[in-house]
Formats: structure tokens, sequence, C-alpha cells
């Protein structure tokens, strides 16, 4: 009969190995630490933010020193599209010509920060910056600085059209009376850092 690898105490029950319990109780102990580290893994990463994220939310500069009168550049902030538009003297006289059609002149239903809340909508009367968002659906509008196009009709005095539903607003944002969209376009935080450079994002004024 095969002897079984068990040592006797000599009183008929099985001696214990101290060094091969010591062994098993120590490896149980480790591959519990590593189970326990694993699961805690998509824990931690689930509370970092990831670098997408951050880079979403994180401020956006825009040079404009090459933006001439009447243009618009775009960039994205969060996801969204963000209008930077150089506007020319007359369309900046077309702001008070289209007042009497608006249905928020003053912007207090809107969205934009104090320093924005003017009829310019801006920091600077010159230079827009909006999100480029229609208030309506989300559709994103079309940048229409032409004046009396055959298809808005002779009163146009410049501004944005949203082809989707036809929300007309001015060249501040301002929504039109009519309009499907029931306020104007938002305006992003927004400083500049100097007179070419614009920081998006970021809370603050006139450098």
């Amino acid at each position: 009969m095969a002897a079984d690898n068990v040592a006797s105490n000599g009183a008929g029950a099985p001696a214990v190995d101290e060094k091969r319990r010591r062994l098993l109780t120590t490896g149980v102990g480790v591959v519990g630490a590593l189970g326990a580290a694993t699961m805690a893994i998509p824990f931690v990463s689930s509370m970092s933010p990831s670098a997408r994220a951050k880079a979403a939310g994180a401020p956006v500069e825009i040079d404009i020193s090459k933006l001439e009168p009447g243009q618009r550049v775009i960039v994205e902030w969060r996801g969204k599209p963000v209008w930077v538009v150089r506007r020319t003297p007359e369309l900046l006289e077309s702001l008070e010509q289209v007042s009497d059609e608006l249905r928020d002149i003053e912007s207090d239903k809107s969205e934009q920060p104090d320093y924005a809340k003017n009829v310019h909508r801006s920091i600077n009367p010159e230079v827009l910056v909006m999100t480029g968002v229609c208030t309506h659906l989300g559709c994103s509008p079309t940048f229409r600085p032409d004046v009396a196009p055959a298809d808005l009709g002779p009163d146009w005095k410049g501004g944005f059209f949203c082809p989707c539903h036809g929300s007309k607003f001015d060249i501040s944002g301002r929504v039109y009376k009519g309009a499907p969209a029931p306020t104007n376009l938002p305006v992003p935080p927004h400083a500049f850092v100097s007179e070419s450079i614009i920081l998006v994002g970021e809370d603050g004024g006139q450098a």
C-alpha cells in the first residue's frame, strides 16, 4: 500500500506542515490583493477625466490678426462651432436699423456673459464671438453678410440664416420676430489676450 504524503503527530491525526501553510496563506493573500487592485482600476479610471474630456472643455486660442472685415472664422469648443466675425462699419450700422424687427432686442432672455449684453453682444464692437448653434433645434445657421439677397428679401441687412426652419438673426445674433428660434444665438465666455488673440472658454474682457 502506498504511503500517504502526510506526516503523523503520533496521536492519530495528521501533522500540519507549518511551512506549507504559511506559503499557501501568503499566496492566497497576494492573489486577493491583486484581485482587489484589478477590480479597483475601472473605478479609478472612471473618476479621472479623460484627455479628450479635458481637451473638450479647455479654452481655445484664436488668432484673428489675418481676419478681414466681413469675414468669419470657425473653431470648435466643447463640441460646438464658435464663430468669430470681423464686422464692417456698414454691418455695425445695421444693428440700429433692424431693432424694431427683433424679438429680444436687449438680450434679456438670451445667453451671454454680462460683458456681452449690449447691442453688439461683444467686448469689441468690431469682433463678434458667438456659438453657431440655432436656439430652435440646434442646427448651425449660415453666415449671410450680403445685403438684400434675392432669397432673403430687400430688407435683409446682413446676419445669420438657419435654412433648416427659417430662423433669421441679425449680425449680433439677435433673433427676428416670427422666427422659430425662441432666443438669440448664445455668446460663449471669452477674453481678449491681446488685440489679435482671443481665448474662447475663459471669462475675461479686453486686454
